[in-house]
């Protein structure tokens, strides 16, 4: 039998509170379920949105915030086979990863390799996930094009860099700051824009154009590259960190047919589970092999949340914030 014990977590109450650290009760897992020891959790842009309830995947509140967590299977729930206890795993939740445990779908939790630390498998999910299905999946990236990534420092963009350059092509990034370039270019950039200070459309033609625009910002970033892809190109909204959701003018995508394509990375668990799974196995194999170095750059404690949330709505974030317990 499990035992029962208080526990902290980040909690949402209502759309006009704002969160806060709470003491509730261990959950306790059903059948198709697990109970995880939460070591870190990665948080994303989407949760800032959860917070105004402006997320596609908002629950109704009181819920505990945190999509996406890395920690180590406690127990099962009955009759369910799933990871042993004491198995690190990564689990994309929705929902429950700012606490020090929770429970999930076993369908939903991923082994993690033994050399990766927990505070890099809590924020590996979403960001390399997302960029490996954008570019290999739905936009067909192909060596030798010119891939343009908005936005390319943050927690997602940044991965996007590094599998651009791994798939060879030639990838240029787009950021604020000479510090956030930086980043950018250690991940495998080969060209850096500044948002801040200089023209993107201009410098992108003037590079030769996108082939393919990786977008996390939305907004007159967006406006421009659009301008900036070559006839033919692809582009792919990630996300609008900027605030704007832009609105595309047919008439462009007419004129150079262009391709806009969506992409919401935790819809495939509904539709086409086997697509997001495939593609972290990838991205596992790829790790262990060395191909990918994640790049964390802040961590807060579990009672600093809300600075960890600021650093991110700021945009003053490289890579991955992370929340350990």
């Amino acid at each position: 039998m499990l035992g029962t014990w208080q526990m902290r977590a980040y909690r949402l109450t209502g759309f006009d509170t704002a969160p806060a650290v709470q003491e509730i009760d261990t959950p306790t897992p059903a059948e198709g379920e697990a109970l995880v020891r939460i070591a870190a959790c990665g948080l994303n842009f989407a949760d800032l949105l959860m917070m105004e309830g402006r997320y596609q995947d908002t629950p109704e509140p009181p819920f505990t915030m945190g999509m996406e967590i890395a920690g180590t299977v406690e127990a099962l729930g009955p009759d369910t086979d799933g990871p042993a206890p004491g198995t690190r795993v990564a689990v994309f939740a929705g929902q429950g990863g700012l606490a020090e445990a929770g429970v999930f779908p076993v369908d939903r939790i991923t082994p993690i390799p033994d050399a990766m630390p927990l505070t890099e498998a809590a924020g590996f999910l979403v960001a390399y996930g997302t960029s490996h299905l954008a570019l290999v999946h739905r936009a067909r990236l192909q060596p030798g094009e010119r891939l343009l990534v908005l936005g390319a420092a943050g927690g997602v963009g940044l991965t996007a860099v590094e599998i651009g350059a791994r798939m060879g092509a030639e990838v240029i990034a787009c950021a604020r700051g000479a510090a956030k370039l930086q980043v950018a270019q250690a991940a495998g950039a080969g060209h850096l824009i500044d948002s801040e200070t200089q023209d993107i459309r201009g410098e992108v033609k003037a590079l030769g154009g996108a082939d393919v625009v990786y977008d996390a910002v939305g907004g007159d970033a967006f406006k421009a590259a659009m301008r900036a892809t070559n006839p033919g190109g692809r582009l792919i909204p990630i996300g609008f960190a900027s605030g704007e959701v832009p609105q595309i003018p047919a008439n462009i995508l007419l004129v150079k047919n262009l391709d806009v394509i969506g992409l919401y990375w935790g819809g495939y668990l509904t539709f086409a589970p086997q697509i997001l799974t495939g593609s972290l196995s990838e991205l596992f194999s790829i790790y262990e092999a060395g191909g990918l170095k994640p790049h964390v750059g802040a961590t807060y404690p579990l009672d600093r949340v809300a600075e960890a949330l600021d650093l991110l709505k700021s945009r003053r974030s490289t890579g991955k914030v992370v929340v350990t317990m």
